[in-house]
């Protein structure tokens, strides 16, 4: 958990919320990363932008989420560019289970040979 990104998530702030996906899309948190997998998701009290992981990763895993999916998702409710987002830990939908980071926030990707 080396850059100061991976840092954000805290196990302090690890919430589950549910409701629906608007959008999916890529971004890039900080210069020289990756570019990422994140979402909107729209629940009942907010819509929340989500990040799930590095696309490669993202893009190997059987979990497909899309605009339109009812998924919930347990992850680090933080702020990124001033703004709530949670960096998920899981994402449920229907039956499956896209795991991203361990019960220690250890991103499941860590020590990946891509």
């Amino acid at each position: 958990m080396g850059s100061s990104y991976q840092k954000m998530f805290n196990l302090a702030t690890v919430e589950t919320v549910s409701g629906v996906v608007e959008s999916v899309g890529k971004i890039t948190p900080t210069k020289g990363m990756y570019s990422g997998i994140h979402l909107v998701l729209k629940t009942d009290k907010e819509t929340i932008a989500v990040h799930l992981g590095p696309e490669w990763y993202i893009e190997r895993q059987d979990v497909k989420l899309e605009k339109g999916d009812k998924i919930e998702v347990k992850g680090s409710r933080i702020t990124f560019d001033g703004k709530p987002a949670i960096i998920a830990a899981e994402c449920k939908k229907g039956g499956s289970v896209l795991i991203l980071r361990d019960s220690a926030g250890v991103p499941a990707w860590a020590g990946w040979r891509r």
